[in-house]
């Protein structure tokens, strides 16, 4: 899915109101779950994306990678098994049910100037899954991680479609880390 974002405030956590640079990605990610997780509980991460676009499919990468760490209990969206428009409601309910009280970290891909192309946004907030495809799947997450696969210019079909699977694939590993990094500290 192609998600959209607003203007992230500024905050003590980043110098840029788009975007975090690489070191302090986790001090961000921190920060943010300690304003949400007041019962102490490990976040679920929810990443949405399909595995059959390159540059879509940054979430279900980041979620195989956190799943083969064996950090996490509750992972929903890898390779094997995407959350995508098809099942996102499904899966958004599911999380409600089991998960009441945790915080939803989302992660998914976007589009944006060329000169971001590989930036990755964290924010407090939910993201809007496929808005840059024009689909209204509704908010998902509590706190909002995204990577800008490729350009939003012309046909986002054909942006995605033409994502490089470097770009995407170092992104995915840069997430993946900072998630864990940020969990290990919270504890």
């Amino acid at each position: 899915m192609l998600s959209t974002l607003k203007k992230i405030p500024r905050g003590p956590w980043t110098a840029s109101p788009y975007r975090a640079e690489t070191e302090i990605l986790p001090e961000r990610l921190r920060a943010l779950l300690a304003l949400h997780d007041k019962n102490h509980t490990p976040p679920v991460i929810l990443c949405i994306g399909t595995d059959r676009i390159i540059g879509d499919s940054l979430g279900p990468l980041v979620g195989s990678k956190l799943a083969k760490t064996g950090a996490f209990s509750h992972i929903y969206g890898t390779l094997e098994a995407p959350v995508h428009a098809l099942n996102l409601q499904e899966t958004l309910l599911k999380i409600k049910k089991r998960h009441p009280s945790g915080t939803v970290i989302a992660v998914d891909a976007s589009l944006g100037s060329k000169s971001c192309i590989g930036s990755v946004l964290i924010r407090d907030g939910g993201l809007h899954p496929g808005a840059g495809i024009s689909k209204k799947l509704g908010l998902a997450g509590d706190i909002s991680i995204t990577g800008i696969t490729n350009e939003g210019e012309g046909c986002p079909w054909l942006s995605l479609q033409t994502a490089r699977l470097s770009v995407v694939m170092q992104m995915a590993d840069q997430i993946a880390a900072c998630i864990l990094e940020s969990c290990a500290h919270a504890d």
